[in-house]
């Protein structure tokens, strides 16, 4: 009878084809954004990767020199299918094909590609784009299936906030009904395949829209007095947990209780217009140094406290030729030179001014004995002259 289950079993997971593949082993990783015509060499970002024990990175494109740069690193890095081939690849599955083939296939297995983010924030925008999305994303499955890549490479697509009509409290998230003509279908595969729920999550702009009522050490991971969900009676002390358990809730409200979110953006600016408060130096450390935190300690959130929380910080570098508001242009972790852009506990390329600082106030640069070597010069020379 144990036998006869097992073949059952078996045949019905080969039936599905659903082996679950898992494109984040971690919980904290960066997005590696090249909008910029003055960052460091891919080899160079790897080289600042490995020194902060950085596993996993998704970047927008497939771009051949980090592909290339990456082998044999060990680091998992998801890709992405542009927007701009969405509509193509949803009518013709040999664009899919074709793209993997040339642009992924030839660095397998020594590059560790992990994943395939099909666009980037589609729901919301245009509607024929958001029309070819599960179209795409089944194009690209089934060419990963095809070359036998499905069973390692994870499909998916992040979303933005805008997929939602409420997401507070964390009990009343819901996704807007415009939404499900496309989230349906989409869900319905995801769930199929075993691929999780990707999230564009950022305290930072909910802040910047609503200073007044948002407490900025609840957006920061602060000390602060949080929120009770009347619902749930769950107690919130940060806005990033409050954000994921409003997904969630509304994935359990559509069906799909047990699908994992995963954050694939969240980050804070250290710069901004004067119409962008809270975006200074020293609230992007205060987030990212506790955004890193707490997903060390690897625990869930509130509403699912099994559910161990991921996330990407957006972004590894400024990036300076991104359009839109100052921010957009400095929400890195590091400058262009490779420099720290805040210290948190990441060391940079180069050095720079913030970090040395830093490092002469912790009293790891400065020893005793270099001191006496120095006051001993300076006497000397004071004698001499």
């Amino acid at each position: 009878m144990a036998n006869s289950s097992f073949i059952c079993l078996l045949f019905i997971l080969l039936f599905n084809g659903s082996i679950v593949v898992h494109a984040f082993t971690g919980t904290y990783g960066v997005n590696y954004g090249k909008i910029s015509d003055n960052i460091p060499s891919p080899e160079d970002v790897l080289k600042l990767l490995r020194s902060n024990k950085i596993k996993n990175i998704r970047i927008y494109d497939a771009d051949h020199r980090v592909l290339r740069a990456f082998s044999g690193s060990g680091i998992e890095i998801s890709v992405c299918l542009p927007n701009e081939l969405l509509i193509d690849a949803s009518r013709n599955g040999s664009i899919a094909l074709e793209w993997i083939k040339l642009n992924l296939q030839p660095f397998l297995p020594d590059t560790s590609i992990s994943g395939i983010a099909v666009g980037n924030e589609i729901l919301g925008g245009d509607i024929a784009i958001s029309e070819a999305l599960v179209p795409a994303v089944k194009s690209v499955y089934r060419a990963l299936r095809r070359l036998r890549l499905s069973d390692t490479i994870e499909v998916s697509t992040p979303h933005s906030e805008a997929i939602f009509s409420s997401t507070y409290p964390p009990s009343n998230g819901t996704f807007k009904e415009s939404m499900m003509p496309y989230l349906g279908p989409l869900l319905h595969f995801f769930n199929r395949v075993g691929s999780p729920f990707y999230i564009n999550a950022y305290p930072f702009l909910a802040y910047k829209f609503d200073p007044s009522h948002i407490d900025i050490n609840y957006a920061l991971f602060q000390p602060n007095k949080g929120i009770v969900d009347p619902k749930t009676k769950l107690h919130y002390d940060n806005m990033f947990d409050a954000m994921v358990d409003a997904t969630y809730v509304a994935l359990e409200k559509v069906g799909y209780k047990k699908m994992p979110v995963i954050v694939s953006e969240t980050g804070w600016a250290s710069k901004g217009d004067d119409s962008e408060p809270g975006a200074t130096p020293k609230n992007a450390r205060t987030y990212n140094f506790n955004l890193h935190k707490r997903l060390m300690l690897k625990k869930g959130t509130p509403y699912r406290p099994k559910m161990v929380a991921k996330g990407y910080v957006f972004a590894l570098f400024n990036e300076n030729l991104k359009p839109g508001p100052t921010s957009e242009r400095n929400f890195g972790l590091f400058k262009a030179d490779g420099s720290i852009a805040y210290d948190m506990g990441f060391k940079g390329l180069v050095p720079s001014s913030a970090s040395s600082k830093d490092f002469v106030l912790r009293g790891q640069f400065w020893n005793f004995q270099f001191l006496i070597i120095v006051a001993c010069a300076t006497i000397l020379i004071l004698f001499i002259e």
